[in-house]
């Protein structure tokens, strides 16, 4: 999603606490500042932080020490799930791109480029659960992601749903109002099996019920 184009449903959102990170004092203040004079945005002060629900890092070179401060905010953090990253910066190495996804990246702006307005768009539409990546960023996630498909997950028997084939196909059938008995006869496998199958995800979840187990995999698309 271009951040140009974030519409005016985040820009209605409720307040958003934010925390801003900058090694540069003076950007941080002018940070805090264009976040703060807006009333849909909070900026938190440093005994804060274990509220944010947005971070904003804007660093010129984004490096280890950036990544190192959000994992500490992350593990710090009381909201679950822990807070996303807005990352504003000048030079962002593709090949720390899936680092920053693991400390909760989810959009990259242009330091150079980007306008007041602009920022606090991406902080509000972020809060929403929207992202933008460049589109270099872009190609660059999806061939990370194709690669652990093929290299860490196939080799296992997973997808990049976090399911297996059978997984999947129990779970459909399951949601089309099948029993265990049904799913068993329809897929040519033990009535035991179904219920194993069933069993492992639930437990690798922490689903509960196979009511629940419906409910995860349809909120999450992967049926």
């Amino acid at each position: 999603m271009n951040p140009r184009s974030w519409t005016a449903d985040a820009e209605e959102a409720a307040i958003v606490a934010v925390a801003v990170h900058a090694t540069d004092p003076i950007t941080r203040l002018g940070a805090a500042n264009i976040l703060g004079g807006d009333g849909r945005v909070k900026v938190l002060a440093d005994d804060e932080l274990a509220r944010a629900e947005v971070v904003v890092v804007i660093e010129q070179s984004v490096s280890d020490g950036t990544f190192a401060f959000l994992r500490d905010l992350r593990a710090a953090s009381r909201l679950d799930p822990p807070p996303r990253c807005v990352i504003v910066t000048d030079n962002f190495r593709p090949d720390a791109l899936m680092s920053a996804v693991e400390c909760g990246m989810s959009a990259v702006l242009q330091r150079g480029t980007t306008g007041a307005d602009e920022l606090v768009r991406a902080v509000l539409a972020v809060s929403e659960g929207s992202a933008y990546l460049p589109p270099r960023l872009q190609g660059t996630l999806l061939a990370h992601l194709d690669r652990m498909r093929r290299d860490v997950l196939e080799p296992h028997g997973f997808t990049l749903s976090g399911l297996s084939g059978r997984e999947r196909d129990v779970l459909r059938l399951l949601a089309e109002g099948n029993s265990t008995g049904e799913i068993a006869a329809e897929l040519a496998y033990s009535e035991s099996t179904v219920k194993n199958v069933l069993y492992g995800l639930m437990r690798r979840h922490g689903l509960t019920t196979r009511a629940h187990a419906v409910a995860f995999a349809l909120r999450g698309g992967l049926i």
